[in-house]
């Protein structure tokens, strides 16, 4: 589970009520909403939160790097508190679904020195993509005498 609201009082992050329901509306393992779903959510526990709040707020928590935005192509970003975890990330490529994943060893490993250019490589994102298994399903549907 993520430790966000921990490591934010820690840094004397000023926590005003609007802010304390954007930070515990992200925390958690394997959160990963988009700006829409956290105002939704923020909504329900702060009714007169704003869109604007919510937005400005996700947008200082990027920058403070306490939340990290994770892309995926043709669809909105989402934002997860697992900021100070290493973990990649696993994505439909159907739905949008995002899950942390936490593969075995080295991810420099598979990079040869040659293929650096002389870079010093300080971070490494990996994203896996692929359908998850209600995807899977609606994209190849077992015919029914198949079963």
């Amino acid at each position: 589970m993520s430790d966000l609201l921990e490591r934010l009082r820690r840094r004397g992050w000023r926590m005003t009520a609007q802010r304390r329901v954007v930070a515990e509306v992200l925390d958690g393992e394997h959160v990963h909403l988009t700006a829409d779903e956290v105002l939704a959510r923020a909504t329900a526990r702060l009714p007169e939160i704003s869109r604007a709040t919510v937005y400005n707020t996700l947008g200082e928590l990027v920058s403070l790097g306490e939340v990290v935005e994770v892309s995926s192509v043709g669809r909105a970003k989402r934002y997860d508190p697992n900021a100070h975890s290493a973990h990649q990330h696993l994505v439909c490529a159907g739905c949008g679904t995002v899950r942390d994943v936490h593969p075995e060893g080295d991810p420099l490993a598979g990079l040869p020195e040659a293929e650096r250019f002389g870079f010093t490589v300080t971070a490494v994102e990996v994203t896996y993509r692929g359908l998850c298994p209600v995807c899977g399903a609606e994209e190849n549907p077992v015919e029914a005498g198949d079963a």
